[in-house]
């Protein structure tokens, strides 16, 4: 009786073991996979992340890329009309030195000097021009003296007895790239009146640039 009721109770406890294992073996089992679960969902969160990131990068990438490539063609156009516009400013020159060559440049140059003359309002003035036209404001200059007092008699009733010279400093003659024209001084060179062709060209210049960008480059607009 005795060793039945021990063999009884040693089964009872063998049971209850096994029972208690195969609950441990199952919550670990469960347990196991909860967190193989968890970390299979941030791993592929993480991976998701990871892309989305490179993705975005990927993206601005391209764009800077885009932004680059286009500022890049937007300097080469302007560049290039850039280089039209001085291509037409330096032919007109050109066009403007033959001016000089012509039969009515001495008479130009009178207005001119006349014109420089009521600008600048000096009593004491230098003429500056080209090497080569020194021969000819020195013919026109006594005449266009002559022209803006009588004018300034006429409009203002005053008689003026101007003290215009020639540069005599061949050195500081205009160079060749002012096309023709004079530039007159006072007040050992403080006040200057720059009424030599390019000067002209270039004030024309100015004012016609948005009428010409128009003409040349309608798709501006």
């Amino acid at each position: 009786m005795a060793s039945d009721q021990i063999r009884q109770m040693v089964n009872f406890i063998l049971q209850e073991a096994h029972e208690k294992a195969n609950e441990i073996r199952v919550k670990t089992e469960h347990d196991f996979n909860l967190e193989k679960q968890t970390l299979v969902h941030e791993a592929k969160l993480n991976i998701q992340e990871e892309f989305q990131k490179k993705e975005k990068d990927r993206e601005v990438q391209e764009r800077i890329a885009r932004s680059a490539e286009i500022g890049e063609c937007r300097v080469k156009k302007m560049k290039v009309r850039d280089d039209l516009l001085k291509a037409l400013l330096e032919e007109s020159g050109q066009k403007l030195a033959m001016v000089a060559k012509g039969q009515n440049y001495p008479h130009l140059l009178q207005k001119l000097i006349v014109q420089g003359l009521i600008k600048i309002e000096e009593n004491d003035v230098t003429i500056y021009c080209r090497g080569e036209d020194v021969a000819t404001v020195k013919s026109v200059l006594p005449a266009a003296i002559k022209e803006y007092v009588g004018l300034i008699e006429r409009e203002a009733g005053v008689k003026l007895s101007p003290n215009v010279t020639l540069n005599a400093d061949r050195a500081k003659d205009l160079p060749e790239s002012s096309y023709g024209g004079v530039s007159l001084t006072a007040i050992e060179g403080k006040i200057v009146c720059d009424n030599t062709m390019a000067s002209r060209l270039n004030l024309v210049y100015s004012e016609l640039l948005p009428s010409i960008r128009a003409l040349l480059f309608p798709e501006e607009d």
